[in-house]
């Protein structure tokens, strides 16, 4: 997503609107629940600020890596693709709400995932790295829908690095993702010893790809022995240079030995705006037909049902989350799962959702 000052104020507002959201006091207790919080583990290089309100634990600034669990509650009412959100209160029967965050020791932390993994029956990791203007706080809420919408068996893990969690933190965010490339290599490097794992999934929302991307193909080149671990990248409106993306990044992915799937969308308003912003296509955007490159299997979502700015249909569409399940619960390649077809192109194949 991306903030330029078309029509000022107004403009903003529009967006602050659609991408905000009001965090207020909470409305019920844990004990009304009916069904426990879901558990997720998460890694950030934000700041801790020391406040005690589990969605204000964590902030906008850098700072060192620390490691730890959330507790994320999840309504009964819950419908897939829907990421139930506060317009003033929160309130655990009606929403998806962060409850709790545990701050866990490094090796407290690779200890209890060794053995959650030990205890979970495929030993899967799936880990999550947002993208642009969101909070740790959004980041715990739409990692634990996703995996709940999943069905998910493995073991949830989010990356979230310092995003200024506002419309306007475009340029801070662009260079804030660039600089947690590091630490999240490292994770991942340690995420790929963990005794127990088998195979990780790695999932990056819009501008989370370029440190995904970025951390991903280091690992690769500087520790090839790991690169078995990794079994699937699924990179969503991924809001990275077109051209780079073919030319130096696409062609590493695909040799990677991972499969790779590459969603993209014509209705994508935010990634226009960013290609505005910076004078050149986004990787992540639909123009006639999406980004092809030889050994990286392009989804075309642009005919979806998704949001008014259609850039979290990650999250946010049902033939989108169920074309991610057959990914990552049966490994299913493209010309494998029913609701896509094949188009076929000068420059190559892409898939698209069956209308």
């Amino acid at each position: 997503m991306i903030f330029r000052k078309f029509n000022g104020i107004c403009f903003v507002a529009l967006l602050s609107f659609f991408l905000g959201g009001c965090a207020s006091t909470l409305v019920g207790s844990l004990e009304e629940l009916h069904e426990p919080p879901v558990e997720a583990f998460f890694v950030t290089d934000r700041n801790d600020t020391g406040l005690k309100d589990p969605a204000e634990k964590y902030g906008k600034e850098r700072a060192s890596v620390s490691y730890g669990i959330c507790s994320v509650s999840i309504p009964p009412g819950h419908r897939i693709g829907k990421l139930e959100s506060p317009t003033f209160r929160k309130d655990v029967e009606e929403h998806i709400v962060l409850v709790d965050v545990s701050v866990l020791e490094k090796k407290d932390f690779f200890s209890k995932v060794s053995h959650a993994l030990n205890r979970s029956g495929k030993k899967t990791m799936l880990l999550y790295v947002h993208g642009y203007n969101v909070t740790f706080e959004k980041a715990a809420r739409r990692m634990v829908q996703i995996v709940d919408d999943l069905d998910f068996k493995g073991i949830p893990v989010f990356y979230s690095w310092p995003s200024q969690g506002s419309v306007g933190g475009y340029p801070a965010d662009a260079a804030s993702v660039e600089w947690s490339e590091q630490n999240l290599g490292d994770f991942l490097a340690e995420a790929a010893r963990i005794s127990g794992v088998n195979t990780l999934y790695l999932l990056a929302h819009s501008m989370g790809n370029r440190a995904l991307t970025g951390a991903f193909l280091d690992l690769v080149r500087e520790k090839p022995h790991l690169k078995s671990r990794f079994k699937a990248l699924l990179l969503t409106a991924p809001d990275i240079d077109s051209e780079v993306f073919r030319r130096d990044i696409g062609p590493g992915l695909a040799a990677s030995g991972a499969a790779i799937t590459l969603y993209a969308s014509g209705r994508d308003r935010a990634l226009r705006l960013s290609k505005r912003l910076h004078g050149y296509p986004r990787a992540g955007d639909v123009d006639g037909f999406p980004l092809i490159v030889p050994g990286i299997e392009t989804v075309d979502a642009t005919h979806v049902d998704t949001s008014f700015l259609g850039h979290s249909y990650f999250n946010g569409s049902r033939s989108v989350l169920s074309d991610m399940f057959y990914i990552l619960n049966e490994e299913l390649r493209a010309e494998q799962r029913f609701s896509l077809e094949p188009v076929d192109t000068p420059e190559g194949r892409y898939w698209r959702f069956k209308e």
